[in-house]
């Protein structure tokens, strides 16, 4: 999936009134995971998706006494470090995160399964829960 089609997606799926709120969402959905995960799976991961998205689970920015992956943190503080990236309230925060993340899903095969398995069960059961289904 291309750049423009990605961000266009994310664009339509989380009803956001502009492309540049897509990239922004795609930018602190996917720089929190890049926190999150193992560098390993995040590199795997940003290999499978068009260089302009998958630069955003590289580019990661923290403090030198604390680790660049591979973060422990749970839904809260997940949602928390994506809302503040985005400038968004948690609800907001939450819909954007699970709309890139339905389509870092579609625009890879079987990566986001091992992402799924590296991630608290209900950070995974929120995240993958998608852009218009329910949580359960």
């Amino acid at each position: 999936m291309d750049h423009d089609t990605f961000i266009g997606q994310v664009q339509a799926r989380a009803h956001l009134d502009s492309r540049g709120s897509a990239e922004v969402a795609t930018r602190a959905t996917l720089e929190t995971l890049g926190e999150r995960i193992p560098a390993s799976l995040a590199d795997n991961l940003a290999a499978q998706l068009r260089r302009e998205i998958g630069e955003h689970l590289r580019r990661v920015a923290t403090a030198p006494d604390q680790p660049a992956t591979g973060i422990r943190m749970d839904y809260g503080t997940f949602i928390d470090r994506v809302a503040e990236r985005a400038g968004a309230d948690r609800a907001k925060a939450t819909h954007e995160a699970r709309t890139v993340m339905e389509l870092v899903g579609e625009a890879t095969q079987g990566v986001t399964d091992k992402v799924r398995q590296s991630l608290d069960d209900e950070l995974a059961r929120v995240l993958f829960a998608g852009s218009t289904g329910g949580i359960t």
